[in-house]
């Protein structure tokens, strides 16, 4: 879902290379929606019949993750199940496998992993026959993995046989047009998923969306969607608290400042900084920068009433 011009030519790219067996890495902070993006082009490819099979290589333990790829014979090791078991690989044959945080693999498995792309092949855990496969390999990652490499963390030679195709997914704070977008579909099919009305917002608290940094990206967005039908309200000090803690420099600054500054001699200090008034009247200030001068939702941000928030105003003779 989306309008920005780069996020629909994003959209564009992934349709042209859908349909060849070449890998694709697709990179994007988290909440972005890279595993629908590959399965977006596993059903815009002529695999679309075919098995889409995700793996998430972050939350698997390092010493299962080889028998979640390649599967295991039976009595392969202790706990084996009988009959043995298939991987993931062997499951999305003639179809799609996408290894979500590449990222993560451990070296030795990205040895293994190089082997598949090279040879088209894989032998399960206590087995010396090599399976065949044909898999489009789709890899997502959420890390820099040129400077993984150059630690050390990541084989070169696997980061240029998965880079073949990339595909940079933006975050949502550089495609903010859409947000407007995404929060009407989500809406609209939360709603329906827990049979309950769609909650209409004014214009102040879709600016407040679209001013939002989202690091939690569309995922985050989606969260946002599903508090504010469950609660019937607009979840305000949300974005307070959470602008608070990934951007200390927005309304909390100045808050902070006299404490980082009191480690100096006293006498060196403004007396006004050490007086709570200024605490608050910068802190009203910095709501009412948040709040593009909105009185009414700067007042139910800070707990109090608008007549209450006009005359702090007045006292610390704030301008608007």
């Amino acid at each position: 879902m989306g309008a920005d011009k780069h996020f629909v030519s994003t959209i564009e790219y992934a349709k042209k290379i859908s349909n060849n067996r070449s890998t694709i890495l697709i990179l994007g902070e988290s909440g972005c929606g890279k595993e629908v993006f590959a399965q977006a082009i596993h059903n815009h490819s002529k695999r679309m019949d075919e098995p889409f099979v995700a793996l998430n290589c972050g939350a698997i333990p390092n010493q299962l993750i080889e028998s979640e790829l390649f599967g295991y014979e039976e009595g392969a090791y202790t706990g084996a199940k009988k009959g043995g078991n298939i991987g993931k690989f062997e499951q999305a044959n003639n179809g799609t496998i996408m290894l979500d945080e590449i990222g993560e693999m451990p070296l030795d498995m990205q040895t293994r992993l190089l082997r598949v792309l090279q040879e088209n092949v894989i032998t399960k855990i206590g087995s010396q026959r090599s399976i065949p496969i044909d898999v489009r390999i789709i890899a997502a990652t959420n890390k820099d993995l040129k400077k993984e490499v150059e630690l050390g963390r990541f084989r070169k030679d696997l980061f240029y046989r998965l880079n073949v195709l990339p595909l940079y997914l933006p975050p949502l704070r550089e495609r903010k047009s859409d947000i407007p977008v995404l929060y009407r579909y989500f809406m609209k099919n939360l709603s329906a998923k827990y049979e309950k009305k769609e909650f209409q917002i004014f214009d102040e608290s879709m600016r407040i969306l679209e001013d939002y940094s989202w690091p939690g990206n569309v995922r985050e967005l989606e969260n946002v969607v599903e508090l504010i039908i469950n609660t019937e309200s607009f979840p305000t000090k949300y974005f307070i608290k959470n602008s608070e803690e990934n951007q200390p420099y927005d309304i909390n600054f100045n808050e902070k400042r006299p404490l980082i500054v009191t480690e100096e001699r006293l006498e060196e200090l403004d007396p006004a900084v050490l007086d709570m008034t200024y605490v608050e009247k910068e802190h009203i200030k910095r709501v009412l920068k948040l709040y593009k001068g909105n009185i009414s939702q700067a007042a139910c941000a800070l707990g109090i009433q608008r007549n209450t928030l006009y005359s702090k105003i007045n006292k610390y003779e704030i301008q608007m």
